[in-house]
């Protein structure tokens, strides 16, 4: 016996997946693309999404006052 209450054929379900399972192929494809590219700097682009989110935070605010 397996250990599992019920037989196989009467279990519902999806099968379980872990994490590493569920990751590896995107892994793989980001390895065989290279993964970089030149023109891609973090900082700028750290940056630029800061700057956003912070443009975001701003607009919110401007249309949540209490008038």
């Amino acid at each position: 016996m397996s250990g599992h209450l019920y037989p196989a054929h009467t279990r519902i379900g999806l099968p379980k997946m872990s994490f590493h399972s569920a990751a590896a192929p995107l892994v793989n494809l980001a390895e065989a693309q290279g993964g970089h590219h030149e023109s891609l700097n973090p900082a700028v682009t750290g940056g630029s999404a800061f700057v956003i989110l912070l443009l975001l935070l701003w607009v919110t605010t401007r249309f949540n006052r209490d008038r």
